[in-house]
């Protein structure tokens, strides 16, 4: 073996065992027939008060509270899941685009005397589904670097440090990370798992050593992201694959349960461990959304070719916070939102 391909390995064994601030797990399910299925974690160290939203065609936005931003009205309606009501998390969107956003610490979104227009990091995933139907379409327009991300700290005092991964019914798949103020982008149906810290390249280069000694017959048990990324990168492959929405869904659900971090955990030496507050799982050929908050134990789901998005049609809320729970299909709760989201803009 080369000795650069040795320290690689050498390396990227270490790195699984070095404590690694964590959040959340994405899964890419390509089965037969055109069955892709999309799965997330969200890992949280509090509430984070989700709540669902329907957003129409038609709606104008603006990426930050300045004159400086990028303007656009929405192509396409979408399913968003929010985080503390003041920016999206996670979604699909009509044309069957899924976006979620995760933790990645090591972000920066920052370069020295940038004046590129601004966007805020709130409304990063909802700007990719108001506006592309593919993958390819994202990657083409995002690889311009036409904006600069904002990212004001949460309203917990978290700083605000994510990536995004997206995916599309073909089964394309890309992975957004800004490292030193520079955009980097990883795009195929080959970058089906993300998780979080450290960087995506990184990661890759921990699959790769697990795979050469154990062929991912041996996986790794913690709840750090690298472990995560490894057995999420075995199992979604492993489990039954089929068309069968009835099959494949809840095996896109079984592996985002074996990457969820038990509920109220305590790794004091480890902080960024954190529960499993919901998981999602999208059904991307068929365009429903699942969704299973932990603390509920019941999983509903939202038909998007049963909802009316057409421009005009309105804002709407199904509300999570307070212990609301639902069960089936819960497409028609969806109440109109009784004031317009607000996403979360620096300064």
């Amino acid at each position: 073996m080369k000795t650069s391909a040795l320290t690689m390995l050498c390396a990227a064994a270490l790195a699984v065992y070095l404590p690694r601030a964590e959040a959340c797990t994405r899964a890419v399910y390509l089965g037969p027939d055109g069955m892709t299925v999309t799965g997330r974690t969200m890992d949280w160290r509090e509430d984070p008060l989700t709540n669902l939203y329907i957003f129409p065609r038609g709606m104008e936005r603006r990426g930050a509270n300045t004159d400086n931003t990028v303007f656009w009205t929405s192509k396409y309606g979408s399913l968003s899941a929010a985080g503390y009501d003041i920016g999206v998390a996670d979604g699909m969107n009509e044309a069957g685009l899924v976006a979620s956003l995760l933790f990645l610490p090591e972000s920066v979104y920052e370069r020295p005397g940038d004046t590129r227009p601004v966007m805020g990091l709130s409304i990063w995933t909802q700007y990719v589904l108001d506006n592309f139907a593919t993958v390819d379409e994202a990657v083409a327009e995002l690889a311009k670097e036409k904006f600069r991300l904002d990212a004001p700290d949460l309203p917990n005092g978290v700083k605000s440090r994510l990536h995004l991964a997206i995916s599309d019914p073909s089964g394309d798949s890309a992975i957004f990370e800004y490292r030193d103020g520079k955009l980097e982008i990883h795009h195929g149906r080959q970058y089906q798992v993300m998780t979080n810290s450290p960087f995506y390249a990184d990661q890759l280069a921990i699959l790769d050593y697990w795979q050469q000694i154990g062929g991912l017959t041996m996986l790794p048990g913690t709840n750090r992201a690298p472990d995560r990324f490894v057995r999420a990168s075995f199992y979604i492959n492993a489990v039954a694959q089929s068309a069968d929405p009835k099959i494949a869904v809840p095996a896109v659900m079984s592996v985002m349960r074996n990457v969820s971090v038990p509920y109220g955990i305590s790794t004091p030496d480890k902080p960024h461990i954190s529960s499993t507050r919901w998981r999602s799982v999208c059904d991307q050929k068929n365009k429903v959304y699942y969704f299973e908050p932990t603390l509920a134990m019941e999983t509903f789901w939202i038909d998007l070719a049963a909802i009316d998005f057409s421009k005009g049609s309105g804002e709407r809320t199904l509300t999570l916070v307070g212990g609301k729970g639902y069960a089936g299909d819960a497409t028609a709760q969806f109440r109109k939102s009784a004031k317009p989201f607000v996403f979360l803009f620096g300064a």
